[in-house]
C-alpha cells in the first residue's frame, strides 16, 4: 500500500459498526430479507442477486463517502468509540 502513498489503519475494537459492510450493507440487506422465507438456498441466492443488481448506481460510494466521515471522527478521538 506504500506504493500508492496509503496507510493501514487498525480497525477501532469497539466500534464494529463502522466496518464497511456493517455500517452500510448489512442493516439495509436484513431490512429487505425480514420476513421472507426460502425453500432453497438456490432461491436465497436468486433474491441476493436479484437486490444487489437493483442497488442504484451510486449506492456503495455514498456507503463509502459516509464512512469516511465517521471514520475520521474515530481518528479524531484517538479510536475512541463513535456514535452515529
Amino acid at each position: 500500500m506504500k506504493r500508492y502513498g496509503w496507510e493501514i489503519l487498525p480497525h477501532p475494537a469497539h466500534s464494529p459498526d463502522l466496518a464497511p459492510s456493517d455500517f452500510h450493507l448489512f442493516g439495509l440487506l436484513k431490512r429487505h430479507l425480514g420476513g421472507m422465507a426460502f425453500e432453497t438456498e438456490d432461491d436465497l441466492i436468486s433474491e441476493l442477486r436479484n437486490w444487489f443488481d437493483n442497488l442504484d448506481v451510486d449506492f456503495f460510494r455514498v456507503g463509502i463517502n459516509s464512512l469516511l466521515s465517521r471514520l475520521q471522527k474515530c481518528i479524531d478521538l484517538h479510536w475512541d468509540y463513535v456514535e452515529k
